[in-house]
């Protein structure tokens, strides 16, 4: 079964997320781990790992940390990404989040429509730069790599 059925996240060492981060980090695990779609291609000559698959993201050593392994705990691989073709867009994202957030408290229905569009669009675009880093190592949709676009924001900007 290629999919993730347990992940964790190290936030050790980072500052507490706000309330807003942290819904969104509980609404992406949950819908994460409800569908997603996620596969480790064969290495060698040797086959594909078989998922079910646990995930371990971190930061360490400046480095976003992929650590895959079986629901045995058998490891299975792991993936060390630089960070910096992340930073604009996570940046972005969070400013758009932030002004999100702020309009729901006080702007009309079709306002706030309007920064949630925008907000969707660098969703999405942080989505394919992850995919686009996690090609040959790891394959996953695009809802797949929204929801974990989603908790490497949490990682990357310290909650």
């Amino acid at each position: 079964m290629s999919r993730i059925s347990k992940i964790e996240i190290d936030d050790s060492g980072l500052p507490p997320p706000t309330p807003e981060i942290e819904q969104e980090r509980k609404v992406a695990i949950f819908d994460l781990l409800e569908d997603n779609t996620f596969s480790i291609p064969p290495r060698g000559e040797g086959p594909a790992p078989d998922g079910p698959f646990n995930l371990a993201l971190s930061i360490r050593d400046g480095r976003l940390v992929f650590d895959t392994t079986t629901e045995a705990g058998d490891k299975v691989a792991e993936f060390h990404l630089s960070l910096g073709p992340f930073r604009q867009v996570v940046k972005d994202y969070f400013q758009i989040c932030e002004s999100y957030f702020d309009a729901v408290k006080r702007l009309p229905p079709s306002q706030i429509e309007a920064i949630d569009m925008a907000r969707r669009g660098i969703h999405n675009e942080g989505a394919r730069v992850l995919q686009e880093r996690l090609e040959g190592k790891a394959d996953l949709d695009i809802d797949t790599a929204r929801r974990l676009f989603t908790l490497i924001c949490v990682l990357h900007f310290g909650g």
